[in-house]
């Protein structure tokens, strides 16, 4: 049985490795900080994020890691559908961006919350990274440890995820004042649009190699 010292260290890295790959300018982030700074579904975005997150992270430390990568074709659909819907949001950005006449609070991000969590979804679950890095990376690491302190170590690591995300839905409020001139939100959907856009070069790259 192992000591109490033992099990915060497991924890601590699982921590550390959650951490390390969620504080990163991804779509889940982009999106959370846009709803944010509206002031609308955020705190619902980040709870969604974290539980998915969640069961991405269970999965790749007890043993889902193993079956997608026995079966590396599903993550190419994966990529298809990805692709086409990063390349449809970050032209959503652009247009909101670049039109003059859509300056107001309303015309930006999901204005429902059927749509709120119907975007996080698909950011979420047609990005191949998070499978690639939250079930296959974490569950390699956490596979490591004997399986007795597999769950504290997916304990550090899902409370990283947590702490993340409802760090950043709180942190958007203090970042609001900066976004009352039209040219803080023309910044932020030009940034959202690269963001989507780099994402899905990235894919189409990965997915032609």
């Amino acid at each position: 049985m192992q000591d109490s010292s033992t099990q915060f260290s497991v924890l601590l890295q699982g921590f550390l490795t959650g951490a390390v790959l969620i504080i990163a300018i991804g779509s889940q982030n982009a999106f959370l900080l846009q709803q944010g700074l509206l002031r609308r579904f955020h705190w619902q975005i980040a709870t969604l994020c974290s539980v998915l997150d969640t069961l991405l992270i269970c999965a790749g430390v007890f043993g889902l890691g193993m079956l997608v990568k026995q079966y590396p074709q599903s993550l190419k659909l994966i990529s298809v559908f990805g692709v086409v819907f990063l390349l449809i949001y970050g032209y959503k950005a652009l247009r909101s961006a670049m039109n003059s006449t859509t300056l107001s609070a309303g015309s930006r991000g999901s204005t429902s919350l059927k749509a709120a969590v119907l975007t996080t979804l698909a950011l979420s679950l047609l990005n191949p990274h998070v499978y690639l890095d939250t079930v296959l990376l974490i569950g390699s690491v956490g596979s490591q440890f004997e399986s007795s302190l597999r769950p504290w170590f997916a304990v550090g690591a899902v409370s990283a995820s947590f702490l993340w995300f409802y760090s950043l839905a709180h942190a958007a409020r203090w970042l609001a004042p900066f976004f009352k001139k039209p040219i803080a939100w023309r910044i932020l959907d030009l940034s959202v649009c690269l963001i989507m856009w780099g994402l899905a070069l990235n894919l189409m790259l990965r997915f032609l190699a």
